[in-house]
């Protein structure tokens, strides 16, 4: 049976349809992305800004006809972060029902880090037990700690690369007082994240390749950097699922992309259309993270909430 998955998040649309049965996995068939930056210009007093919803809108008018056209039996589609904060999203999603016929079902982010998780565990291979998955989106980032089967924490941290760009990042290239402001905030959130965990009852000492955990990042920053570090010409999954980034190349990406003007950054052969300006604060986060928890390493998947959205229903 064929599924589609939707994920309309603060920055990337993305389309999976996958057939699945209830005995196995899911077998995907057809992905697709657009990045259309849905919480660009977003203001909490006004909510989602015309201009990136109509961008929106028009995707997801795309994505219905890829459906259509390839005959999935059932629409499963999510919006997170922008949209579920955003005080018109009665009306955006209002829209998106009348023009597409897609219903989209806002979740939390604890529900979207559970869902996340599932995706990521259906293609990382490897025997570690304790896992700190990270997932780096436009309006936030959710960070999600297992043992084994077992689901120790969870949480949604307001720190997104959407909202992080537009407060930081005004010259071209970011000047060093922008960089360090970006870099103090997200330290600050993730010293934030620390005491959640530490009053959920989790160790973050726990989580360190010392004591054997495996740091994995899922979403569009991560993937794309390794792309860019296999300096991959055309985007293949198949390349990018279980690929291993060090710590030190992640510091180089960083460093050389921060050094660069947006149109420098719009040649970079591997660096996803769109994307130019993002990577750095995604960037920022991933190398913080590694820095934080003291991991050298971080294991990539390209799998994740959309994966998990029809995986959860399969098993319902």
């Amino acid at each position: 049976m064929k599924y589609a998955s939707i994920d309309i998040g603060t920055n990337t649309l993305r389309l999976l349809i996958a057939e699945a049965g209830t005995s196995r996995g899911i077998r995907p068939l057809i992905y697709k992305r657009a990045i259309t930056r849905l919480g660009g210009d977003y203001k909490e007093e006004y909510g989602i800004a015309p201009a990136s919803a109509e961008r929106t809108f028009k995707a997801l008018e795309d994505f219905k006809k890829t459906i259509s056209d390839n005959g999935a039996a059932e629409v499963l589609a999510t919006a997170t972060s922008v949209v579920r904060r955003a005080v018109n999203r009665e009306w955006f999603l209002a829209e998106v029902l009348k023009r597409t016929g897609i219903g989209i079902r806002v979740i939390q982010g604890d529900e979207e880090a559970r869902l996340s998780l599932l995706g990521v565990l259906s293609v990382i291979k490897d025997g570690s037990a304790k896992k700190a998955v990270m997932d780096i989106g436009g309006g936030s980032t959710e960070f999600i700690f297992t043992d084994g089967v077992a689901l120790r924490g969870a949480w949604s941290m307001e720190m997104g690369v959407v909202h992080l760009t537009e407060k930081h990042l005004k010259s071209d290239p970011p000047g060093p007082s922008e960089l360090k402001g970006l870099e103090d905030e997200v330290k600050g959130v993730i010293a934030e994240l620390e005491a959640l965990m530490k009053k959920g009852g989790v160790d973050r000492r726990d989580y360190s390749r010392a004591k054997g955990a495996v740091l994995v990042g899922t979403a569009g920053t991560i993937t794309t950097l390794a792309a860019m570090d296999q300096d991959l010409q055309e985007y293949d999954r198949e390349r990018i699922n279980n690929y291993t980034l060090t710590k030190e190349k992640v510091r180089g990406m960083y460093r050389y992309l921060a050094s660069l003007t947006l149109k420098e950054r719009e040649k970079v052969l591997s660096l996803e259309k769109g994307r130019e300006d993002l990577i750095i604060p995604g960037s920022a986060i991933t190398l913080q993270t590694m820095e934080a928890f003291g991991f050298d390493e971080i294991k990539v998947s390209d799998a994740g909430l959309l994966e998990g959205i029809i995986l959860q229903r399969v098993k319902a």
